[in-house]
């Protein structure tokens, strides 16, 4: 609790302006709450002169039908205080909102006017002028570069060129992609053993045979 009443208030920027507005609404709403009453007081009135008339009491409904009168002209006449309310309202509204516009103007013109007091014509020109002493000395040092090659040098970067291009026209065979067959390996040949002759298996079998 002693944080929200002790806390402090930012002060108001209401300036006079604001003030009078206010003032002038205020008074506007009033003299609207005073029409009103005013206009339900009439129609009170006017049905009063009505029933005064049926009762024959003519005299008392001329008196209050003047009444009437003289307050339908209070009636306009605050009308017009109201509208001259409103018109001071906008009147003052606007030449707060003209008031921002210029001293708006304001400082833009002050920034304006600081800008070239720093940099002046004289300046501007001054770069300007470097700016394309600049650009002529470049476009010297770019035609001295240009022409700083003599004729034979001229024709030996030609050479040169067409050397390169007769390089690249060369076709070199082509790889061929495909792998090539592998070669067997060669087994050396046994030769047979010749056989025996039949006649020379079967004679030991006799010689045995014998003994």
């Amino acid at each position: 609790m002693g944080n929200i009443f002790g806390r402090k208030r930012r002060p108001t920027r209401v300036t006079e302006q604001d003030r009078a507005v206010l003032q002038l609404k205020q008074q506007r709403d009033k003299l609207k709450q005073y029409q009103k009453r005013i206009s339900l007081q009439l129609d009170k009135e006017r049905l009063l002169a009505k029933q005064l008339l049926k009762n024959g009491k003519k005299e008392k409904a001329l008196l209050l039908l003047k009444k009437k009168r003289y307050q339908d002209q209070l009636l306009e006449k605050t009308e017009n205080q109201i509208s001259n309310l409103e018109r001071m309202v906008q009147d003052i509204e606007f030449a707060q909102i003209e008031t921002k516009v210029i001293e708006g103007l304001k400082v833009g013109n002050d920034c304006l006017k600081k800008m070239h007091e720093a940099m002046s014509i004289e300046e501007v020109e001054r770069i300007m002028d470097e700016t394309q002493d600049a650009i002529d000395y470049q476009r010297q040092i770019d035609d001295m570069l240009a022409g700083s090659l003599t004729q034979e040098d001229e024709d030996a970067v030609l050479a040169e060129l067409e050397a390169i291009t007769e390089a690249e026209e060369v076709e070199l065979p082509e790889v061929p992609a495909e792998s090539l067959p592998e070669v067997p390996e060669e087994e050396p040949e046994v030769e047979p053993e010749p056989e025996p002759e039949r006649g020379a298996k079967k004679k030991p079998e006799r010689e045995m045979l014998a003994v």
